[in-house]
């Protein structure tokens, strides 16, 4: 007789507990409007009248849908990256993917963008892409060389080599083409204040595709959790598992990297805020870095309009004023694990 209300109380006590997961996602989703909401109120034009509206459609609108899909994509990168590596503290920017992916818009920019227009495909996010996904593969090789338990600390000073070595390249091709300077030197702070609906459909194909597997990853993230073995014995083949994830976290982080520049600290500061709320699943923490991500961006953008008016902040120096603290409180709370 004691069982079945026992076993009655214990069903409602683990829905009861359940129950709050189910409205994070709900939660995200009004954040992501309330941020689309206020990104394309805040300007200077405000009379709703139809040239305003053409400027809202035209200008304000590419802008704050191109701030959603990158950081949705850094996002979701980030975590991504985190699951397939069980590292906390890498993210598209440590890992030196974004340098790289940088470093392959920067010899496009040399090369002359007016000379490739009439390519079938532009070669700005391809380039971005092969040099991401060459920077995250030496990066990986780096970290792994130094022996089979890699941690946190090789991974990460790997990457920042990694980073280094890509800069220094990236420092050469400009010094010898200094007219593309100026442009290059503003698309490596974060740039959106040039975003167009142009824009949007060109990387929007590369997104929606990493998403998708990235989406489609997250139980064998969660089962990457318990280790390599442990996986291989769940019947997971992980080795297949995590060159999908990179391949894909890569193409969709290079993508976003070529039309935005670089913005960092979004793929670390948005999967450990949601780790904090709202667990470590990554059934739930990748669809949740997926809004998230494209609502903090939309939110940091709206700062670096009007702190300088009428000049604008790059947004990547946003992003670092409220990433760096971050990053370095992780560091702080994650140090016993590190040594």
């Amino acid at each position: 007789m004691l069982a079945d209300p026992l076993a009655r109380t214990a069903t409602t006590a683990r829905s009861v507990a359940a129950r709050p997961g189910r409205w994070w996602l709900p939660a995200s989703l009004v954040l992501l409007a309330v941020a689309l909401f206020l990104g394309v109120m805040v300007g200077p034009a405000g009379n709703w009248g139809s040239a305003d509206w053409n400027i809202i459609w035209n200008v304000r609108m590419p802008r704050v849908v191109l701030a959603g899909i990158v950081g949705a994509t850094l996002s979701l990168s980030g975590a991504s990256y985190q699951g397939v590596f069980r590292n906390p503290l890498v993210d598209p920017y440590l890992l030196g993917v974004a340098a790289g992916a940088g470093l392959g818009a920067t010899i496009v920019f040399a090369v002359g963008r007016a000379s490739t227009t009439t390519w079938l495909i532009d070669p700005l996010p391809l380039a971005a892409f092969v040099g991401g996904l060459l920077a995250v593969l030496i990066t990986y090789l780096v970290g792994a060389s130094f022996g089979a338990n890699r941690n946190g600390v090789t991974l990460v000073l790997a990457g920042v080599a990694v980073t280094s070595l890509a800069t220094a390249i990236q420092a050469f091709v400009l010094q010898r083409n200094t007219e593309v300077i100026r442009e290059v030197y503003s698309w490596i702070l974060g740039r959106l204040t040039l975003a167009n609906w142009g824009d949007v459909r060109l990387v929007l194909p590369y997104v929606v595709l990493s998403s998708t597997v990235l989406l489609l990853h997250r139980r064998h993230l969660d089962v990457l959790r318990v280790g390599d073995d442990e996986a291989i014995s769940l019947g997971t083949q992980v080795t297949r598992v995590r060159l999908v994830v990179v391949i894909a976290a890569t193409m969709g982080t290079a993508a976003v990297v070529s039309v935005s520049g670089l913005i960092g600290f979004v793929g670390i500061v948005v999967p450990h805020a949601i780790r904090l709320l709202a667990g470590a699943s990554y059934r739930r923490l990748l669809p949740l870095s997926l809004v998230v991500g494209a609502a903090f961006l939309i939110l940091a953008d709206i700062p670096g309009r009007v702190l300088q008016d009428p000049a604008e902040t790059p947004i990547g120096v946003v992003t670092a004023f409220f990433g760096a603290p971050f990053f370095i409180l992780v560091l702080r709370t994650r140090g016993r694990s590190l040594g």
